[in-house]
């Protein structure tokens, strides 16, 4: 079992779920229950995974919780580009937030790689 709060990809994923809550507070009220939700609930699945990743015995199954978070951190992107287009947020404002989601993106395929090469 590895101890989660150490891995940079964890606390990364912290902070993008902090960066996500202050940027959908900012959608407009009506999208409470719509995409500020979705968009939480994908961005808090990312270090959850990969918390819950540690827990495991397996590389295998590790490798399984890696694999769901980066399809979370996906989905997180996709999100922020929807709001993006409906001109929830301005381009300027998401400019540190993807920067983020590239880095985290980079971090857990590289680990995946290395669980996988091992």
């Amino acid at each position: 079992m590895r101890d989660f709060r150490t891995l940079e990809i964890w606390k990364n994923g912290i902070e993008l779920v902090k960066q996500v809550y202050q940027i959908s507070n900012k959608f407009p009220s009506e999208e409470k229950f719509g995409l500020k939700s979705q968009i939480i609930r994908a961005a808090v699945s990312i270090p959850s995974n990969i918390a819950k990743g540690c827990s495991r015995n397996s590389e295998v199954e590790f490798k399984r919780f890696l694999e769901i978070a980066i399809g979370s951190l996906f989905e997180v992107e996709t999100q922020l580009i929807i709001a993006q287009e409906l001109k929830f947020i301005k381009t300027k404002k998401l400019e540190n937030i993807f920067s983020l989601i590239e880095k985290e993106a980079k971090m857990i395929n590289s680990l995946i790689n290395k669980i996988k090469n091992s």
